[in-house]
Order: C-alpha cells, then structure tokens, then sequence
C-alpha cells in the first residue's frame, strides 16, 4: 500500500515521468581529474557550501512538485543531467523536500571532461530497479583526438510492475556554433537509436522511453530526423509549435529538454501504462520576475554573477496513466 497522501480532483493511477537539467550541479571540492575548478570557493564562480545548499533546497522543491497537478503522487522517474557525483544525488534525495519520497539513484561516473554526468531517480514504491548500464559516445574533435562528452545512460525496471527502458541523455551543447556542431548530435541520435533497435530485437513489444536535453528541438535534423522513427513519437513537437519552451537563448525560446517514447504507449491494455499528457513545468516562482531576463528560468549564475535561482532549464514531464 502506498504511503502518499491523495488530493482531491487528481487522476487515478496517473504516473509522472521527468526530466530536469539541474545547471551545474557541482559540490564544493575541487576534483583534479576534471575541470570543475570554478566550482570550489576560491573559483571563479567563488562556489561555496551556503549556496550549494541554496540549490540542493530549491530543486529538490521543485522535483516533489512535478506533476502533482495530476497524480497523486511526486514523479515516479526522474531523468537529470548536469550532475558531478553520486554525492550531489545523495543530498539532492535526502534534501528537507524529498527526504520522505525514497528515491533510488542510479549514476555512474562519465568521461566528460568538465565532470558532469547523467543521472536516473526512481520513486521505490513505484519502480523496481532491474539493470543499468552506459554507452559511451564517440566523438573526435576537429585534430582528430577524442572529444569526451557524456555517455547515455540505459534502465531497465518495472514501474508499477510493466517492464519499461528508459534512455538518459545529455547530449554535445551548441557552444562552438548550432552548424558546427550539428554532426556530433547526430552521432548521439544514431548511438540513442542503435540501442533501442538492440532492446526491440530482444523484446518486440518493448516500452521505451527518451529522455534528455538533446540541445536541438523537436524539428531539428538530429531529433526528428535520426531520433524520432516509425516507433517512437515526440509530444514536445506539439508543446514548441504552441509556443512552450525550456530555455531562451537571445530571446528565442528553444525545447531542448523532451521526452520521447515509442508508440506502444498508446495502446490501452488492461493493467498497462498508456500517455495521456506531456508538460513543461514553467510555474511562476522559476521564473525572474524583472529586468531584461523577465520570464526566463531563474538560473543559479548567469556568467559569474550569482543568482540564488534554480537552473537554466526548465523541468519537462509526462503523465502516464495506468488503465
């Protein structure tokens, strides 16, 4: 028996599914074997443990409130990125906010250079942990060494007792420029789709799910063209023609963050899982609420002046209802 407290006007037996890309999510201990050296309290960023804290409080507010508008109960899975260690998780699911919600962790450690990773929470009332692993992705840079990135991260688990695959993903950003950087997504998107191809060759009826900050929309090449086949389909195309986005980047609002998952999810068999809505998670109290960032996340840094918000990215989710 679940021990969640139900509201009245909520959905029966509606699940939540997100994704949030938490901005440097960093603790305060400079790590030799990475580039988080702004990151430390004598760091550009002069990074400290109130301000740490600061954050671990602010999201973790913020992932007990995802989807509760609908479901009975805070997410059921979690998909985050922007992460350095198992560490920051452990705070994050012991934070004052989440503590009670008993979330599992699963993480690994990725080669990207800055230290970041991707990282899955899980609700263990709802979803049985079964096996993870990682795929590391490929990448050279233009004098053909090796361009660490991030890997993508495969669960595979029960939620509610239906076997589902989750696919975690962070994918190479945009710095260098969208069109010089667009083939290294593409090799994401190829790499995303050889494993799920893998997982419907052992398991035709497979239930898959996509999730991450693919720093390309819904209409982008790498996404719709490489990412999004006959098996798979995007609600995120739907929320980024009706104007909803995750980021603005020169006052153009982009939807990087999504999630993905194959068709199968429409089917209405009894004790299944099935899609019914897919939100962007942009509540007031995210955003700033003056100047000329006026409606943008409320970030923890923009450049190297704090903040004190939240992330640079707003959280995205999706309701799964079982029938």
């Amino acid at each position: 028996m679940f021990s969640f407290f139900k509201s009245p006007g909520k959905i029966d037996q509606a699940y939540t599914v997100a994704f949030y890309n938490l901005e440097n999510l960093f603790d305060t201990i400079n790590d030799p074997k990475t580039l988080d050296d702004n990151f430390t309290p004598k760091g550009r960023k002069n990074w400290n443990h109130k301000r740490y804290r600061n954050k671990i409080r602010k999201l973790g507010n913020v992932v007990a409130q995802l989807g509760t508008d609908r479901s009975f109960y805070s997410p059921a899975i979690v998909g985050v990125v922007e992460v350095e260690n198992q560490k920051v998780l452990e705070d994050l699911v012991t934070s004052k906010n989440l503590k009670k919600h008993q979330y599992g962790i699963v993480h690994y450690d990725s080669p990207d250079e800055r230290g970041i990773d991707v990282a899955l929470l899980y609700k263990k009332e709802l979803f049985e942990l079964l096996h993870a692993e990682t795929f590391p992705l490929y990448l050279e840079d233009e004098r053909g060494n090796r361009d660490y990135t991030r890997d993508i991260l495969l669960v595979k688990g029960n939620l509610n007792g239906e076997l589902i695959y989750i696919l975690v993903n962070h994918w190479p950003s945009r710095r260098s420029g969208e069109d010089l950087t667009e083939e290294k997504r593409i090799k994401a998107a190829e790499l995303a789709t050889h494993i799920t191809a893998n997982i419907i060759s052992e398991n035709e009826n497979a239930k898959i799910i996509i999730m991450g900050d693919f720093n390309d929309d819904p209409s982008n090449t790498s996404v719709k063209n490489y990412l999004v086949n006959n098996t798979f389909y995007n609600p995120m195309e739907r929320l980024i023609n009706t104007g909803n986005g995750t980021l603005s980047y020169k006052k153009t609002w982009h939807l990087f963050d999504q999630i993905i998952f194959s068709k199968n999810f429409f089917n209405n068999e009894k004790e299944k899982h099935s899609f019914k809505y897919a939100e962007v998670f942009d509540r007031y109290f995210l955003k700033e609420w003056k100047g000329k960032f006026k409606g943008n996340p409320f970030r923890t840094y923009i450049g190297k002046w704090y903040q004190g918000g939240f992330s640079d990215h707003f959280p995205v989710y999706v309701y799964l209802k079982k029938n």
